[in-house]
Formats: structure tokens, C-alpha cells, sequence
């Protein structure tokens, strides 16, 4: 017995050596991991203390460093996320002042660097991270926003309402469930974004590129819910605007697009299998080979508008 004991004590000391090594290593790892998170809240605090810099180096700085500290801590994903569309907000100006304006067709303004950038690190990060925070760029002036970098437009459920895009290029943008209402497009190029169930109730895209685009499921409701400023929800007419817009191919199948306005439009292949078109306007629009089966059609326009192979008008009945 003494014997079977004495064998079993280097075994007992050995493996209290590893439990109290394992308990070291756990201790080890959440001083670390408390440093850590510490390094981070530095970081932070001095990347927002450069957006607010008078120099533009300095701004661009910081912008750059919460990119940093998204890519090292995705758990401040969210919050990061939000300090930058504010800063994009609150520098880029307000729609309200820039739709005043009309555009030069001379130039085509642009937002300032650190906008450019602040948005640019929004649109290239990995939304599965934002654990639902919503890039909020609300009634700001993004007129002619384009990016440089090939990499992809990721802005799912943005918000734009209000926002002025006019001549903006957000070509093969992920714009799906993306909040539109009442956004300026005029000009601008979504050729093949998607925008599947996109919110658009009010929206302007006249002389818009949506070539290719995704719209299933796109609401372009005619009536909106408002607040009025007595606190009471009021109905309106917030019709849609695509006059001469091109939607080549675009896929718009069970698109609600009633009492839209799609005059001159460039419709040709497009497909608008079971959306809702009713009282919309396709005079002069070009509708070769158009699909419209299974589409809602009551009372639609289409005076002057060509209709070369296209499927399911009523004039095929």
C-alpha cells in the first residue's frame, strides 16, 4: 500500500504542476486581455480627439485610426461605425442647403477629403460586425460622391433619406433594405447595385444609370406616413421620379412602383414580372422586350412608348 502510494505522488505532482500552470496562463490571459481592451480606449479616445483638429492631416489621421481599431477590435465595430457617419454628417453639410443649388454641368462638386474618407471606411467594412447599427447619412450633401478603390460598396439598410447623391457613382453598390425616402439621384450611376427591398417613397432619379441594378421587392410606395409638427401621423403623395432614368435589364420583379413616373424611361429587357406598376407613367418609354407578366397594369400610360417584343402589356391580350 505504501509502496503503490509512494508511486502515485509524482503522478499527484505532476499534474498539480499543470493545474497550477493552467490557472497562470487563465490569469496571464485576462491581464492581457484587460490591457488590451485598455490600449484600445486609448486608442479611441485619441483617434475622436483628431477629428476634431482644424488640420485636415490630423483629421485624416484619425479617421484612418478608428479604421485601425475596427480591424483590431470588432467589438467596436458599432461604435466606431457611428462616430464616422456623424463626422460625415456634420462635415459634409446638409442637403437642405445643397439642393438649393443647382448642378454645373461644368463641375460636379464633391465632398471635401476627410468626408471621402470617413465614408470610404464605412462602405469597404464588414457590416456582419455592426450587430444592427445603421450607417446614418440622413439629409447630408454627398453630391458627387464616387470612390477610387475597387473593392466593394457595402451599405446595407444605410440611411439616405433626404440625402442629396445627385451625379454620385455608386455603381455595384450593396445598397439592400437601404432607407431612400426622398433621396436626390438625379444623374447619379447605380449600374448593377443591388437595392433589393430598398425603401425609395419619394425619391428623384431622373436621368439616373440603374442599368443592371437589383430592385426586387424595391417599395416605391406613392403614399408616405408623415409626423406633422403636431405630433399626428398625416398621409401624403410622395411619388417616385425616373423620367429618362435607364433601367436596362434591371431586375424590378414584385417591385411596388405604383403611380411612378417612367416617362422616356430606357426599359428595354427589364424585368418586371409581378410588380406593382398601377397608374404609373411609361409614355415614350422604351419597353423592348420588356417582361410585365403577372404585373399589376391598371390604368398605367403608354402613349408613344415602344413595345417591341416586350411580354404581358394589355395590348397583348
Amino acid at each position: 500500500m505504501v509502496s503503490l502510494i509512494a508511486l502515485s505522488l509524482p503522478g499527484i505532482a505532476a499534474l498539480g504542476a499543470l493545474l497550477f500552470t493552467w490557472m497562470q496562463v487563465g490569469q496571464a490571459s485576462k491581464e492581457l486581455s484587460i490591457s488590451e481592451h485598455g490600449q484600445i480606449t486609448s486608442r479611441f479616445n485619441f483617434a475622436v480627439d483628431h477629428l476634431g483638429s482644424q488640420s485636415l492631416d490630423i483629421r485624416l489621421g484619425g479617421i484612418y485610426a478608428l479604421q485601425r481599431i475596427m480591424q483590431d477590435s470588432p467589438r467596436d465595430q458599432p461604435t466606431v461605425v457611428s462616430v464616422l457617419a456623424a463626422f460625415a454628417q456634420r462635415h459634409a453639410g446638409s442637403s437642405a442647403d445643397s439642393l438649393k443649388k443647382p448642378i454645373d454641368p461644368e463641375v460636379t462638386p464633391t465632398p471635401v477629403a476627410d468626408v471621402r474618407a470617413a465614408i470610404a471606411t464605412l462602405v469597404h467594412r464588414r457590416p456582419n460586425l455592426d450587430r444592427g447599427t445603421i450607417v446614418d447619412l440622413s439629409k447630408t450633401d454627398l453630391r458627387g460622391l464616387r470612390f477610387n478603390e475597387r473593392a466593394p460598396i457595402k451599405l446595407p439598410n444605410v440611411d439616405l433619406s433626404e440625402a442629396d447623391l445627385r451625379e454620385a457613382s455608386l455603381a455595384g453598390a450593396d445598397l439592400h433594405k437601404a432607407y431612400l425616402w426622398d433621396v436626390n439621384l438625379e444623374g447619379a450611376d447605380l449600374g448593377g447595385a443591388n437595392l433589393w427591398g430598398a425603401y425609395l417613397a419619394g425619391a428623384s432619379l431622373p436621368n439616373s444609370s440603374l442599368a443592371g441594378a437589383n430592385l426586387r421587392r424595391a417599395d416605391m410606395t406613392c403614399i408616405d406616413l408623415f409626423i406633422n409638427e403636431t405630433g399626428a401621423v398625416e398621409e401624403r403623395q410622395n411619388c417616385v421620379d425616373m423620367q429618362l432614368v435607364d433601367l436596362t435589364d434591371a431586375d424590378l420583379r414584385n417591385a411596388i412602383m405604383s403611380d411612378v413616373n417612367l416617362s422616356y424611361a430606357i426599359l428595354s429587357g427589364a424585368d418586371f414580372r409581378g410588380a406593382d406598376l398601377a397608374r404609373s407613367n411609361l409614355s415614350n418609354a422604351d419597353l423592348t422586350n420588356a417582361d410585365f407578366r403577372g404585373a399589376k397594369l391598371t390604368d398605367i400610360k403608354l402613349e408613344g412608348a415602344t413595345t417591341t417584343g416586350a411580354l404581358g402589356l394589355p395590348l397583348d391580350d
